[in-house]
């Protein structure tokens, strides 16, 4: 369970997110709605960075935040917004099932895969704290298990993952030698100037489908989910989301070594974080890419990746 952070007000009436007990420390039998597991991977990035320290960091940033949520619904009067609801996700069950030792190895992916798994088979959604890019394999097939071949992949990243080797910079295809059909597979927020004309290629060769960020301009988050969501579920089978976080503007993601000037906005990945909870054949998602280590000093990176926890647990809520 993570410390609270120094100088944070104490509130009887604002009960605080995060320090989620153990899956040990539940009643026997109790249902666990989300699980949340920390992969904290960075030896394999194709950047220098610290995303190990990430898990933890997002783990205390978590305490920056409540567990309320106010959700409209239908037109509130435009005067005194009544039609309301309030909603309190402490009714919900979040158990933390700690980090994995050591998970930049194959052995340490494979601890990664057992834990991942375990957690699903508890549990409604597995949240998966990063680490780098690398994590959102054994994520992906922890969950999936033998529902591989009907499983979908949805990735919010600037960048396509195809490269070959094994890295941050490798999952998505990885994922398919492993044998995720790539016509169940969704890229939003491809960069112009992140990618290389060979990758670009090879997307296209392999069927995938690529959402553009200048897309991003003309739909909304909403429109674009929906639709990747339908494509990577259309076997019926489990979707995995990887909100790889350097596909937000440089400006609001400055921890992220390969975020670039001109991405989506904060708010953007939190919607999209939200709508993937929600979705019913979403069993997992990961928070990818951010090295708690470059944060500015508000630490608004890490912030927002606990605020991306918090939104896919709202989203849970809704289903």
């Amino acid at each position: 369970m993570s410390a609270k952070p120094h100088g944070l007000s104490l509130d009887p009436l604002w009960p605080r997110a995060g320090g989620w007990p153990s899956p040990e420390e539940l009643p026997s039998g109790k249902r666990i709605d989300v699980a949340v597991v920390g992969i904290p991977a960075s030896q394999t990035s194709l950047s220098q960075t610290q995303a190990h320290e990430t898990p933890d960091a997002i783990r205390a940033a978590l305490f920056r935040y409540s567990p309320a949520l106010m959700q409209e619904r239908g037109t509130p009067n435009k005067n005194l917004r009544t039609d309301t609801a309030i909603v309190d996700l402490e009714r919900l069950t979040v158990a933390d099932y700690g980090n994995v030792s050591k998970p930049d190895s194959p052995a340490g992916e494979a601890r990664s895969i057992a834990l991942m798994a375990h957690a699903a088979k508890a549990s409604r959604l597995v949240i998966a704290l990063g680490g780098d890019n690398s994590i959102t394999v054994a994520s992906a097939l922890g969950v999936w298990g033998s529902d591989l071949d009907k499983a979908g992949l949805v990735t919010l990243d600037a960048h396509y993952d195809l490269r070959d080797g094994v890295s941050n910079g490798s999952p998505v295809r990885r994922l398919i030698e492993a044998g995720v059909n790539p016509e169940r597979i969704v890229q939003i927020g491809i960069q112009d100037f992140a990618n290389s004309v060979g990758y670009a290629r090879r997307a296209q060769e392999l069927g995938i489908t690529v959402i553009h960020r200048d897309e991003l301009e003309r739909r909304s988050m909403a429109e674009v989910m929906a639709e990747a969501l339908s494509i990577a579920g259309a076997a019926g089978g489990p979707i995995h989301v990887d909100l790889d976080v350097d596909v937000c503007d440089r400006a609001v993601a400055p921890a992220c070594p390969a975020s670039v000037p001109g991405g989506i906005s904060a708010y953007e990945l939190r919607q999209a974080a939200r709508i993937a909870g929600k979705h019913a054949q979403v069993r997992s998602l990961d928070i990818a890419e951010i090295d708690a280590s470059m944060d500015t000093a508000d630490g608004r990176t890490v912030r927002l990746g606990a605020l991306c926890v918090l939104e896919a647990i709202a989203g849970l809520s809704q289903r």
